[in-house]
């Protein structure tokens, strides 16, 4: 009879700033926590971390001190996995190791479908990584877990997977509950106290920054706050404009206390991408009250439905003041149906299953 193995979660999304993969990883670990008995699960950490979770049944396993990426994925935790083979690992983040693969997490292939958007050097090796992860996770990954319909069904049709043989696993907004707003994002600035639009968003590519900039430019007597770490470098030729719009305000990096602030008080919060596995940053601004303004594109109108007003993410040609007159449907549907206790409860069965392979 097989040996049961021990799940080990790759705990490397501590290592990085909060965003979608890493903000999904926390959460669904931290639910595993609650569900799991004492040590039926590990999760292994670089012992340099600053700040490691406190967790009731989880084991910790400090290990090694590489923090950059690469070096820990394809070494560090394949030399760890190789010589301790009662472990099957547990990846959120994309990625899969070549000699000791196991349940993963693809939340999208976006490297694979937009290759126009890698144009520098180091993006191009980035694509090339990515790419590589992508086709070694569908090659080898013992389960591979996604996030939506949309990213099943275009991950099994690019490597020619049976779409039943992924998982599907949604991400959530609950983590807003638990967040008291923080209004002193609003101290010392006049422009502030104006109806305002919200976003946020990297300058990648396909979170479409570009697709507000154009319209903030068309309509100037509206207001654009947008919050992301790289922004307040934002150039007007990044957006193939002259001047940058004096009506967008770039506020950087903010906590997510700021972020409830601003979504509490704006007119409507905006996701202009044109490519999402799924998109968090709706449900969180749709927990607050917000009205949301997203894509009609990729994963969105799935996730979505009729709780969003919708605009086409390569068209600027449209009035948001009479897009919001539209009626939608209320949001406490889609916030139920979008449960990080659900969805830990699903990875939890999921490892109950998957911990013979």
């Amino acid at each position: 009879m097989m040996q049961k193995k021990t799940i080990l979660i790759n705990g490397y999304f501590l290592c990085r700033p909060l965003t979608g993969v890493e903000r999904f990883a926390s959460e669904i670990t931290a639910g595993l926590d609650l569900l799991c008995k004492p040590d039926e699960i590990a999760i292994i950490i670089p012992k340099d971390i600053k700040n490691i979770p406190v967790y009731k049944n989880l084991r910790v396993i400090l290990y090694k001190k590489e923090i950059q990426q690469v070096l820990w994925q394809m070494f560090t935790l394949q030399f760890f996995l190789l010589t301790h083979r009662q472990y099957t690992i547990l990846d959120f983040g994309n990625t899969c190791l070549p000699f000791a693969p196991g349940i993963v997490f693809l939340h999208d292939i976006y490297c694979e479908i937009f290759p126009e958007d890698f144009i520098s050097k180091r993006d191009k090796l980035t694509r090339m990584y990515n790419k590589w992860q992508y086709r070694l996770i569908a090659k080898k990954a013992k389960k591979i877990v996604t996030v939506s319909y949309f990213s099943r069904n275009q991950i099994a049709q690019t490597y020619h997977i049976a779409p039943e043989k992924i998982m599907i696993v949604y991400n959530s907004g609950n983590h807003f509950k638990t967040i008291r707003a923080d209004y002193s994002v609003f101290d010392g600035s006049p422009a502030l106290l104006r109806s305002f639009y919200f976003s946020l968003g990297s300058l990648s590519k396909r979170k479409n920054i570009k697709w507000i900039v154009e319209y903030a430019a068309k309509h100037p007597d509206s207001l654009f706050l947008l919050s992301g770490t790289s922004q307040p470098t934002a150039q007007a030729t990044e957006f193939n404009i002259g001047v940058m719009p004096q009506n967008i305000i770039f506020l950087g990096y903010l906590d997510d206390a700021k972020v409830k602030a601003l979504m509490e008080k704006c007119k409507a919060f905006i996701l202009p991408s044109y490519y999402e596995g799924f998109g968090i940053p709706p449900l969180e601004a749709l927990s607050c009250g917000a009205q949301i303004i997203v894509a009609k594109a990729a994963s969105l109108p799935e996730i979505y439905g009729n709780t969003a007003h919708y605009i086409d993410p390569f068209n600027t040609d449209v009035d948001l003041e009479e897009l919001l007159k539209q009626p939608v449907d209320p949001p406490d549907a889609i916030l139920q149906k979008y449960s990080y206790n659900t969805s830990a409860r699903q990875v939890y069965n999921l490892i109950q299953l998957e911990a013979n392979i």
